[in-house]
């Protein structure tokens, strides 16, 4: 099957410089370089073909190509920052018979250079993820055993609440606070004070009598004889006496 080339990024500017030789281990300085003068301008593309990453610089106008960059890995010898300033690179090209040489390369904006970096660790770590799906293909990842072993038991505690809010625990509804007595109000405390009993009515006359009911009529005219007596009496004070009210004849 045959495989595509991906331009993964372009930028239309970049400026190539020719380096010294690394003098110690502390890497490339761009201030060792001639900024103001680089030795060629041109464009910079990214392109990716199946696992091959490189990186291409070309001409602006006609895009013949100027030099290119086989990338293996990154961060890598291949592609490597120098220590004071984040818009410049050292590359390691390479020509068709195997030859390698080290140049530099800038940006004119920060952003370029960010751009560069963004792209390449998403290509590496695509790669990545690839390789690992395969490897899990192979070799297929252990299932876990959720299942219930023979003898194996679960317990669970459930609350169950009924339609008027009351839980049942053990068979029995739990009933809510400040439900006692019905309206929410709590039982008198034990041993509280007692009101008296009320004093009993002593009978006048002797226990050899005893009342008489009501519907006797003996019973009646007793009851109603004091009434009868007062009116009597009433009467005759208001009636003049026979030898007051009579008139002496002459």
């Amino acid at each position: 099957m045959e495989t595509y080339e991906s331009v993964l990024l372009v930028k239309n500017e970049v400026f190539v410089f020719k380096i010294p030789p690394r003098a110690t281990n502390r890497g490339y300085r761009a201030a060792d370089w001639n900024l103001a003068e680089p030795e060629w301008t041109g464009r910079m593309k990214l392109v990716s073909k199946g696992n091959d990453c490189t990186i291409k610089l070309e001409d602006k106008n006609s895009g013949e190509l100027f030099a290119k960059c086989p990338i293996e890995t990154y961060p890598g010898m291949a592609i490597e920052a120098v220590a004071d300033s984040s818009r410049y690179f050292v590359l390691r090209i390479q020509d068709d018979n195997g030859r390698s040489a080290f140049i530099g390369i800038g940006f004119t904006d920060r952003s370029d250079s960010f751009d560069l970096n963004v792209a390449l660790q998403d290509h590496f770590k695509r790669l990545q993820n690839d390789q690992e799906i395969e490897k899990e293909k192979d070799t297929p990842k252990q299932q876990l055993d959720l299942s219930f072993k023979e003898g194996q038991t679960i317990k669970i505690n459930m609350k169950i609440t009924k339609k008027d809010g009351n839980e049942v625990t053990g068979g029995r509804p739990k009933p809510k606070a400040g439900a006692a007595g019905g309206l929410g109000f709590l039982p008198p405390p034990p041993g509280g004070v007692k009101m008296p009993a009320p004093p009993k009515l002593t009978p006048t006359s002797s226990p050899s009598h005893q009342p008489k009911s009501s519907s006797d009529p003996a019973a009646q005219a007793d009851n109603w004889g004091e009434f009868a007596s007062a009116n009597e009496e009433s009467a005759q004070a208001a009636s003049p006496s026979t030898n007051q009210s009579s008139w002496v004849q002459f």
